[in-house]
């Protein structure tokens, strides 16, 4: 089938399912982000009194980084069976699931009132959290791939990526708003509940939009030839078809992750453990210099996969990598100036240009696998990444921290994952010809037409 042939949906429909996948997602991140801005804040406090203040600081972002280790369980059976039911069904069922968990972290009791339970059913709901995430992140940015016109396949497929800095923006807004009425004392005692406790209402909104979208037409009909070949050939797992087709491509994702996981989560998550300890700025501060920079990282990312559209995912991408691994220095040399207007440069810049990997990155990545394993590989290979990246990246920054009191060598560390990613994706195809409907794909790699499309790409 040649490239771009797929039918665009009725006008009507595509912005319905972008809204569906977005505001699903953006709950999803205002949930996960919830729970990393109160590990930096006020759960080293509630959950672990009784050790040293950067010690309980470590341990409360040890409980957030379990929620990662979560995430590739939670791809292998969300892709596996949003590759075998359908992608709408689950990601309705990770909404369900990552709400609940927020909204009954809301209500836990603290270390004060029920000892080490506390930190042991914190852990818990947080590894509920991650499960269902690492089953969100690839169902939302399908339904919208596979739904939408080819030759504007990046730039509707970035619009899932804004539930990260969306999520981010409410989620911080919250705080902020939160910190700015209440003592710290009120705030450590019962007002860091109330945004956990608002989840609820927002999962509400969010199943009533996401179960109004149809199911994928892409896989509506890989469904029906994987019917009509039953009985005539066996049917092999997803996974299985990942792991012999397209593990190459699994291995590209996972290290296109490195620089763009790593880089986020300290610019938004670990800044408001050093920018309150090692430049003496206050949480609030701290907070509207993310609240700022998320404000516009979600407004770049769209224009960046728009120009991914028509460049390629590649360069885009590799922009992005190499722009980060660049700005780490002065990133930090900003934030130790303890000015607000630096503090906002600083970390506006780098989100922008996390922005150019995180965009064409949806697109990219579900453009690598097939449709019938397309769930499966795109999710293994964003989640199991998050896991080496990700979850240890706030963990290993604030311990760096404490062992060498400077900022230099968490840029290193930053810049080291840039250079994995630039590795990953510089030997990668270009794949933003490829036709997602292509019923080669379905149980081979890409036939030698496709495969001579993406080389005139590249």
């Amino acid at each position: 089938m040649a490239s771009g042939t797929t039918a665009p949906p009725p006008p009507a429909s595509l912005p319905r399912i972008v809204a569906a996948s977005l505001i699903g997602t953006t709950i999803e991140w205002y949930d996960f982000f919830l729970y990393g801005s109160a590990a930096a804040l006020v759960f080293n406090k509630l959950f672990f009194p009784d050790s040293d203040p950067l010690v309980g600081t470590l341990l409360s972002f040890l409980t957030y980084a379990v929620g990662f280790a979560a995430r590739p369980l939670g791809a292998l059976v969300f892709g596996h069976y949003g590759d075998r039911l359908g992608r709408k069904k689950l990601l309705v069922l990770s909404l369900v699931l990552m709400g609940g968990a927020t909204f009954a972290i809301g209500l836990l009791p603290t270390h004060a009132t029920v000892g080490s339970a506390a930190p042991v059913l914190l852990t818990t709901l947080r590894l509920v959290q991650g499960f269902a995430l690492g089953g969100e992140w690839g169902g939302a940015v399908l339904l919208v791939s596979e739904h939408g016109d080819a030759r504007r396949r990046g730039f509707w497929a970035s619009w899932p990526q804004t539930g990260a800095p969306a999520g981010q923006l409410l989620a911080t807004g919250v705080l902020s708003l939160l910190t700015a009425v209440l003592s710290d004392d009120a705030f450590g005692s019962w007002g860091w509940r109330i945004p956990f406790l608002l989840s609820g209402v927002l999962v509400i909104v969010g199943l009533w939009i996401r179960l109004s979208v149809d199911e994928s037409p892409v896989f509506k009909e890989a469904l029906e030839r994987a019917e009509a070949r039953r009985g005539t050939e066996t049917e092999k797992l997803p996974l299985v078809s990942v792991l012999r087709h397209h593990w190459r491509d699994v291995l590209v994702a996972m290290g296109a992750r490195m620089a763009e996981n790593i880089s986020y989560y300290v610019i938004t998550a670990f800044i408001l453990v050093y920018a309150t300890t090692s430049a003496g700025v206050s949480k609030q501060t701290a907070l509207n210099a993310v609240l700022i920079g998320s404000a516009v990282h979600f407004a770049v990312i769209p224009a960046w996969g728009a120009l991914s559209d028509r460049v390629g995912r590649r360069p885009v991408y590799l922009l992005g990598a190499a722009g980060v691994g660049l700005w780490m220095f002065p990133f930090f040399a900003l934030v130790d100036t303890g000015s607000f207007g630096y503090l906002i440069l600083a970390v506006t810049v780098g989100l922008v240009l996390h922005g150019a990997m995180y965009a064409p990155q949806a697109a990219f990545f579900a453009e690598m696998f097939a449709t019938r394993m397309r769930y499966s590989g795109a999710s293994i290979g964003a989640q199991f990444a998050s896991v080496a990246a990700g979850a240890p990246a706030p963990l290993i920054a604030t311990a760096l921290l404490s062992d060498y009191d400077s900022s230099t060598p968490i840029a290193l560390y930053v810049i080291a994952a840039a250079v994995l990613t630039l590795i990953a994706v510089g030997v990668s195809r270009e794949t933003r010809h490829r036709d997602l409907a292509q019923v080669e794909g379905d149980s081979e790699e890409p036939s030698g037409a496709a495969a001579a499309a993406e080389a005139r790409t590249v």
